[in-house]
Order: structure tokens, then C-alpha cells, then sequence
């Protein structure tokens, strides 16, 4: 944590590709005393390695420091936009203050002292919602269901390919027709189909880059094909990073590996901010 900035950008320099670590290098020089920096995360994949049972995806080794050093300095506006409900991340981050959450996709907003925003759904979507969920109460075709407010959503993470298979043929078919209907949305993801209703991630960041002044540096951090509409939604505006062991075709600016290339990037977006030593603290 006590290393300076120069000696953290030349061990990215060594871990990461020579692309990415000047770009990284650009974008953490562009930190100066005029405003607060903007922090946007993801959550599953991203700060921690998915995990068969979620509520037991801790975050990758060192990490949680390395954002508890971040929030300690109080330069950082520090944000987490996940699939998840916005109520799972505090206790699986476990740092000492809760940071803004917007869960669901940004269906929800969880403010750190408690507040609660979230997005009405007209009852035609509700409508059609209940039915999926009572027909996947029923058989979820061996995959793992989770019902969400604004959603549902079929798992296969785990299965064998051909179980995988069938489970998201017979979900594909069930979602399908659904999604035709005004106001839903089709959202596949790794192992899992998703039939949902409200903000994507896209929206959210849109939301929080319109609260945010146009010159403070802003990156978001996710991994999954719904962080795309992040990536884009971002783009002109700040930093797109896309945080995954194997590199896919992505909309983001720069491809980190996790969790040591993350490490590294949390540790440089640590101390650029320290190095703007005039930066005006965030209110507690």
C-alpha cells in the first residue's frame, strides 16, 4: 500500500500487456485536485471469483483492502452496479461503511446511509413476471432458479455440458415469447439466462456519469456480457476495464486479469488519488 505510484506503474508495466499498462498509464496521470475521482464496480467476476453458492463468493485475496484503503482516503466516490440485490454486497465486501450499491442491474438504489430507490414496473410486466415464476417454482429444468423483484432467472453454473445444454434450450423457449412483450429484456450471461424488466447496468452508469462533473476521472470495472452496456455507457467519458481471466470480444477500453492485473489497478487508482494531495475529501 506504501509503494509510490512510479514503482506501482512499472510493476504494471511488467504484468501487464504494454498496451494496457499506458493506457492505465494515461488514465491515472489524468487524476488532479479538480474534482473527485469516480469509481464504478462490478461484483461477481469481477472483485470476487463466482462461486456455485453466491453467498459464499468472497472477494479475490487482497482486495478488500485494497478498496477499504480507497475508502479510507475519503478522495473516492466508490460505487458497485451488480445483478445481485443491492442488500448481499455489504456483508460480502465487509468493509467498515457501506458504499452506494445499485442492485438488480440498477433496477434498485441503495444509498450508503440506508435510503432506498427503486423502479416502478407497469403491472401488465408484474403480470407476466408471476406466471414465469410460478412455471419455474414448478420445473426449472434442472438449472437453479432465482426469482428477483424485476426478474427471472435461470442458473446452469456447475452442470455438465450437456445438462447445460438442455437447461438453457428449455429456458431459451420459455423466455422467448416473453421477451417480445414491451418492456422486458433478454439478458444471457455465463451459465445463465436472464428475463428481466428496468435499468440495465448501461442506464445506471448513464444515471450516476450525469450526477458526476465532466472532467473527474471515471472508470467502471465488470466482467460479464451485462457489463457491456457499462462499457458503452461509459465510453467518452472515462475508463471501460474489463476484469476476466480469458479475453472476449468487449466494448471495454482496457482487459485486466484477475486477481493480480486488479491488484494492480486498485493499488495505482489508490495512489494517484494520494498524489492529489489537494483533492476536497468526500463528506463521510
Amino acid at each position: 500500500m506504501n509503494e509510490t505510484y512510479e514503482a506501482l506503474t512499472r510493476a504494471s508495466e511488467r504484468t501487464l500487456s504494454p498496451e494496457n499498462a499506458k493506457k492505465l498509464g494515461q488514465f491515472f496521470r489524468g487524476f488532479t485536485p479538480a474534482a473527485c475521482p469516480l469509481l464504478l464496480l462490478d461484483y461477481d467476476g469481477t472483485l470476487a471469483p463466482f462461486h456455485v453458492d453466491r453467498f459464499q463468493a468472497a472477494p479475490w485475496p487482497d482486495v478488500r483492502d485494497l478498496l477499504q484503503h480507497i475508502q479510507n482516503q475519503k478522495k473516492t466516490r466508490m460505487v458497485v452496479i451488480t445483478g445481485r440485490p443491492a442488500d448481499e454486497i455489504a456483508p460480502l465486501l465487509g468493509l467498515n461503511a457501506p458504499l452506494e450499491v445499485w442492485g438488480l442491474h440498477g433496477f434498485e438504489r441503495l444509498y450508503p446511509d440506508g435510503r432506498r430507490e427503486q423502479e416502478h414496473l407497469p403491472d401488465a410486466v408484474d403480470r407476466q413476471l408471476d406466471k414465469l415464476r410460478a412455471q419455474l417454482d414448478r420445473d426449472s429444468f434442472g438449472g437453479l432458479f432465482e426469482s428477483k423483484p424485476n426478474a427471472a432467472v435461470v442458473h446452469w453454473r456447475g452442470a455438465t455440458p450437456a445438462q447445460a445444454a438442455h437447461i438453457e434450450q428449455h429456458t431459451c423457449a420459455l423466455f422467448e415469447p416473453a421477451a417480445q412483450i414491451p418492456g422486458f429484456r433478454l439478458l444471457p450471461f455465463e451459465c445463465g439466462l436472464e428475463l428481466r424488466a428496468g435499468r440495465d447496468k448501461g442506464a445506471a452508469v448513464e444515471l450516476l456519469m450525469a450526477e458526476t462533473v465532466a472532467h473527474a476521472p471515471a472508470a467502471y470495472l465488470g466482467d460479464d456480457l451485462t457489463d457491456e452496456t457499462a462499457f458503452r455507457a461509459i465510453e467518452d467519458r472515462g475508463l471501460s476495464v474489463l476484469v476476466r481471466k480469458e479475453w472476449r470480444e468487449t466494448a471495454a477500453d482496457v482487459w485486466l486479469k484477475p486477481p493480480e492485473e486488479l491488484k494492480v489497478f486498485l493499488q495505482n487508482w489508490a495512489n494517484a488519488a494520494e498524489r492529489s494531495e489537494s483533492l476536497s475529501p468526500l463528506v463521510p
